[in-house]
C-alpha cells in the first residue's frame, strides 16, 4: 500500500473512528449477547473473572455506552496531543492497550467457542489499524520500536477509567 495515501496525521485521528466501529458492535451486542450466554460463560469462565463477569451479568447496553463515551472523551485531546503537538505516550498507550484488548477477544471466543460482542470489528478492524499505525509511525520516525514499549503501560491508565466508566453508567442508567 502506498503510504501516501493517507497522511500519518489523518491516520492518527482515525484512532477514534477505530475505537468507536469496535465498541458500537459491543455496545449493540452486549445487553441481548449477555442476557442469552452468562450461564454458558461463567461456567466456562476461570474462576477469577467470576465477580467481574457477575457484574457484567445484567449490563444494559446504555449503561455500557457511558463507560465507552467516557474513554472517548479521554480520547480525543489525547489525540490531540499525539498529532498537533508530537505528545505520543499517552497515545502510544491506548493504542497498545487497544490492540491487546484484540486478544482479549479472540481469547474469549475461542474460549467458549462462540461468537463474542467486539470479536468480529477487532479482528477485521482494530488489529489491521493497530498494526498499521505502529509500523507508520516508525516508518516516519515518529517513534522507536523501543519508544512504542516503552509508551504502552502508559495504556493502563485507562483501565480505572474503564471501570469508573462501568460504574458511572450503572449510577446512571438505572436497570
Amino acid at each position: 500500500m502506498d503510504d501516501a495515501f493517507i497522511s500519518i496525521n489523518s491516520l492518527m485521528w482515525l484512532f477514534l473512528a477505530a475505537f468507536m466501529i469496535h465498541d458500537f458492535e459491543e455496545i449493540i451486542a452486549v445487553e441481548s449477547w449477555m442476557n442469552n450466554n452468562f450461564a454458558k460463560v461463567y461456567k466456562r469462565a476461570p474462576k477469577f473473572v467470576g465477580n467481574r463477569l457477575q457484574t457484567m451479568s445484567n449490563v444494559k447496553s446504555s449503561q455500557f455506552a457511558v463507560a465507552v463515551f467516557l474513554e472517548f472523551i479521554i480520547f480525543v485531546p489525547v489525540t490531540y496531543l499525539a498529532v498537533e503537538h508530537g505528545n505520543y505516550a499517552l497515545f502510544i498507550g491506548f493504542n497498545a492497550v487497544l490492540l491487546v484488548h484484540v486478544f482479549t477477544h479472540v481469547g474469549q471466543s475461542l474460549l467458549i467457542r462462540s461468537y463474542t460482542p467486539g470479536v468480529v470489528t477487532a479482528l477485521l478492524i482494530t488489529l489491521p489499524y493497530s498494526l498499521y499505525l505502529f509500523n507508520r509511525m516508525i516508518a516516519e520516525g515518529l517513534v522507536s520500536l523501543n519508544e512504542i514499549f516503552i509508551f504502552a503501560p502508559f495504556g493502563l491508565l485507562l483501565l480505572p477509567i474503564v471501570l469508573f466508566g462501568h460504574k458511572l453508567g450503572k449510577l446512571a442508567i438505572r436497570n
